[in-house]
């Protein structure tokens, strides 16, 4: 699945305007191609997306969960506690917009906002989400070592002193969880070598 096809033919259905369609993925390749952007950028969309695909069609909402995927990082301000909350709302109107079905809209609004903290929760296609936004902790070593450099370059205004207790901080909260993954489908292909890598990082910090 290609990120602008795929976002594109979401619009269509509900819009049924190509020019719309359009505008907003134009709105949604700036965002995420900001110049600041060295990891939460269109290739981790790309990536969330490759992952996801196989278990799209066990989903009864599956509108919802990628409307969430192409917005979750849609507002994304490395010093900002509000990032969640503001690209749900940046989604909520934007769908709004295109007809998009209330419900959809609201189920889309806490997928996005379950990215905050990235806890389990009861609704399945969320859970999917905050797997596929964590899989790149279950990667190979220099994939890893690529997304811990390039969230480094996100937060390079912080100096080591602030910046590595803080990303220590990160690094132990998902240490501490019972299961990083959420689903069974994500754990087994992920969980194991995501503690590995999380681990070696934070002997490295």
């Amino acid at each position: 699945m290609e990120l602008k096809d795929t976002f594109c033919g979401l619009v269509m259905k509900y819009a049924n305007d190509q020019d719309k369609a359009k505008m907003l993925w134009q709105e949604i390749e700036v965002k995420y191609s900001a110049k600041k952007r060295y990891y939460h950028n269109l290739a981790h969309l790309q990536h969330m997306l490759n992952v996801l695909e196989p278990v799209l069609n066990h989903i009864d909402d599956t509108d919802s969960l990628l409307f969430a995927l192409f917005y979750h990082d849609f507002v994304y301000d490395a010093t900002s506690k509000q990032n969640e909350e503001n690209s749900a709302k940046a989604a909520t109107e934007r769908l709004q917009a295109i007809g998009f079905p209330t419900e959809s809209i609201a189920l889309c609004s806490q997928h996005i906002i379950a990215t905050k903290k990235h806890e389990a929760v009861t609704n399945a296609a969320t859970n999917l989400l905050l797997d596929a936004d964590l899989s790149i902790l279950g990667s190979t070593k220099e994939e890893y070592d690529a997304y811990c450099h390039n969230i480094r370059k996100e937060y390079s205004l912080y100096p080591d002193l602030v910046y590595k207790p803080g990303r220590a901080k990160v690094v132990r909260y998902f240490l501490e969880m019972d299961y990083i993954f959420k689903t069974e489908y994500f754990r087994e292909m992920f969980e194991s070598s995501a503690k590995n890598n999380l681990k070696r990082e934070l002997a490295g910090i």
